[in-house]
């Protein structure tokens, strides 16, 4: 799903289901606290419901967020700069679509400049307007390579995301170890081994 179809996705179903106001959200959470088994009238969770609908806004905050606005402003003054321009250690703090439990990890976004570069900033914003929404992990990876191909076309871009599901280490089978990578690559990348083996290498010698 390119950038522009994710958007459209998006305004399509605010005009199929209305954004219920804030007392609705938090008379939601009294609901759930209820069918947990708990008396959300206790002095403990007398302000959960406020917390939880706040704590909400800033989690899912991408959806809010354009993409292709913020990668809107490039440079084209790089001195002939030809070569990757990388990021790593971006932080990945998303929510799986099935389970609303937290995805935690990083990720890794290179791209070769074609006449431009844009603020590194950026590329790290463009991670957290995708990854602050509810997601499987392959399409937030395969939306985020979209939104920069289309703002930028650079002569090619990667991206590297490794991270754990708390739907899978917190419940189901149990596994608090198990890692999940995807990967996309676009251009040079994907057409010259050498190339997407060095940005590869680079993202490895930055977990040490």
């Amino acid at each position: 799903m390119d950038a522009v179809t994710d958007k459209k996705t998006l305004e399509s179903v605010e005009e199929m289901a209305p954004k219920p106001s804030r007392e609705e959200a938090e008379e939601a959470v009294r609901t759930l606290l209820r069918w947990a088994g708990d008396n959300p009238k206790r002095e403990g969770l007398l302000e959960t419901p406020k917390r939880v609908v706040k704590a909400y806004e800033e989690w899912f905050r991408g959806y809010g967020e354009d993409p292709t606005q913020i990668l809107g402003k490039r440079f084209e003054d790089v001195q002939g700069y030809e070569d990757m321009v990388m990021l790593t250690h971006i932080d990945v703090e998303s929510h799986c679509e099935h389970h609303m439990a937290p995805i935690l990890g990083t990720a890794c976004v290179a791209y070769l400049p074609d006449r431009a570069v844009v603020g590194i900033s950026k590329i790290a914003k463009v991670v957290e307007a995708f990854s602050k929404r509810l997601q499987t992990q392959e399409t937030m990876t395969a939306q985020i390579a979209d939104a920069i191909e289309e703002a930028m076309s650079p002569r090619g871009m990667a991206i590297f995301v490794d991270a754990k599901h708390q739907c899978m280490t917190t419940r189901g089978v149990h596994h608090p170890n198990v890692s999940t990578i995807t990967t996309s690559f676009t251009g040079e990348f994907k057409a010259n081994p050498e190339l997407r083996q060095r940005f590869m290498s680079l993202c490895e010698q930055s977990k040490r």
